[in-house]
């Protein structure tokens, strides 16, 4: 008799276990379709499609093969999101015995998202969340009543683009977002990884919210940046003709009110090269940065920028307007009496080529540099000084073809004084109001140009020294000839000797100009 309790026991529990084993069969989960379409499309603005749905009693969930959420049809007529299924985590209670869908988490699978941007700097997620359209009176009340515990987008790609278009798409491969209580009134942690064109890759995680009603793109956030191997040529961003590159490595800090964006960190650029006739550093460049964006005005300023090498640092500091073709410059460069064997590795990075087997010793180099026009081909001018340096290995008085016979130096070259003002643009680099003082000749002055290809092309006029060096050579040759030539000899010494210069920077052909 003891048994028989038992035994009833087991056989509900049976009858219990082949109840809930035949539910999912007794549920036609894709009755609830249209109330979740609605449901889902009323949270985002958007209108959501859904496939068939199937129940799953195991993990509590309906699952929808695949799911489209339309985009702002002032953007594209494309879906925004599409993905290959879509699992909704429910309340299972609710959903068996009262047909109420509350959704716990959703997970979406290998969706490709589009990110559009207009001319006016306008998202075409702007308007998620239904907001946009509505009255500001009315904002408060039409905010989407919807807390999902878990969402997942895994494996998923996201492309980025504008219209018109102004360049080639961004893509963002392998991507996969965490986020842990979604809520629009709320704010929310997040986690988000993506690889980038070129083997780069992404990660970004901080908290986010409450969406912003207005503009989602408005939406407050913090979070920490990770870039790593970012390569702007192969991921499109810069166009191989620009002559710029590098393998960027970035480390950052970002924060958003919704109004302003402020971004603080290091970036270290590898193989850094800043002009078509430039070669890569040898060295990776440190670069420490502060900048903050005007989100509505799309203006920004850099309070800082400070481009490392050995123990000493550029500083560069000014604006920028984000246009739909460019991102606007007005920079200014400060580099007061750097030490010049410091900062000689990142001369050709610029473009700037010592001649073969010569290295500078010692001295200091001092630039007020105005940096205007687009990020990708901007105009450099302003004055630059060199002082007090030895151009060891190369000896300029024998290199001066014509007064060869005179003789030269010991093989390197002091330069006292070299000053000019420089206007570097992608189609050249010109230097005006040159002076030059060379104690083993004297002092020159002029203008030149040096070509994207290397070719140099100056215009000098050198008044040779009387008491030194190859004017002292050619005072003394004057003085011993006499006569007609002597005579000459010493009016070209005192009025100056006009000098050609040509060949390339690493290989200069220097000529008496007759």
């Amino acid at each position: 008799m003891k048994s028989r309790p038992v035994k009833i026991l087991l056989a509900v529990v049976a009858l219990v276990i082949v109840v809930l084993g035949l539910l999912p069969f007794l549920v036609n989960a894709d009755t609830f379709r249209p109330m979740l379409q609605d449901q889902l499309s009323s949270a985002l603005g958007r209108r959501v499609t859904l496939s068939h749905l199937s129940f799953s009693l195991l993990s509590g969930s309906i699952v929808a093969n695949d799911i489209s959420i339309a985009d702002d049809p002032a953007f594209s007529t494309s879906p925004f999101l599409a993905a290959r299924s879509l699992h909704i985590g429910v309340e299972v209670g609710p959903f068996l015995f009262h047909r109420q869908v509350r959704i716990t988490n959703l997970a979406i699978a290998s969706p490709a998202i589009q990110l559009i941007q207009d001319q006016h700097g306008v998202w075409n997620f702007s308007s998620i969340g239904g907001a946009a359209a509505a009255p500001e009176t009315q904002q408060q009340s039409t905010m989407p009543n919807l807390t999902i515990a878990d969402l997942k987008i895994t494996d998923g790609s996201a492309t980025v683009s504008t219209i018109p278009a102004t360049g080639k798409p961004f893509v963002y491969s392998k991507l996969n977002l965490s986020v842990q209580q979604f809520s629009f009134a709320r704010s929310f942690p997040f986690q988000l990884s993506a690889s980038l064109p070129g083997d780069g890759t992404l990660t970004l995680s901080g908290a986010a919210g409450p969406l912003a009603q207005k503009n989602a793109a408005d939406t407050p956030f913090h979070a920490t940046l990770q870039l790593k191997h970012l390569d702007p040529v192969a991921a499109g961003i810069i166009e191989p003709s620009k002559g710029i590159s590098m393998i960027a490595d970035i480390d950052a800090q970002l924060t958003s009110d919704g109004n302003a964006l402020t971004s603080s960190g290091k970036v270290q650029a590898a193989q850094l090269k800043l002009a078509p006739s430039g070669s890569p550093a040898p060295h990776p460049v440190n670069i420490d940065y502060n900048v903050s964006d005007n989100l509505d005005a799309r203006t920004g300023q850099v309070s800082d920028l400070a481009i490392h090498t050995g123990a000493v640092a550029v500083h560069i500091a000014g604006n920028y307007q984000l246009t739909p073709q460019a991102v606007l410059l007005d920079l200014h460069l400060a580099a007061p009496n750097l030490p010049l064997d410091q900062l000689e590795e990142l001369l050709p990075v610029v473009g700037i080529h010592l001649p073969s087997g010569s290295s500078l010793h010692g001295g200091t180099l001092t630039a007020t540099l105005a940096i205007t026009g687009p990020a990708t081909a901007p105009t450099i001018a302003g004055p630059v000084e060199i002082d007090n340096t030895q151009l060891a290995g190369f000896d300029l008085g024998s290199k001066i073809g014509g007064l060869n016979p005179f003789g030269g130096g010991n093989g390197g070259t002091a330069i006292q004084t070299l000053r000019t003002v420089v206007t570097s643009t992608p189609q050249s680099n010109q230097f005006s109001n040159i002076f030059a003082s060379v104690p083993s000749i004297g002092t020159a002055s002029g203008n030149g140009t040096v070509f994207p290809s290397g070719a140099l092309n100056f215009n000098l006029v050198a008044k040779l020294s009387t008491t030194s060096g190859v004017g002292g050579l050619a005072n003394q040759a004057a003085n011993s000839v006499g006569g007609f030539l002597g005579g000459f000899l010493h009016k070209t010494v005192n009025a100056g000797v006009p000098l050609t210069i040509t060949g390339t920077s690493s290989n200069p052909s220097i000529h008496v100009k007759l």
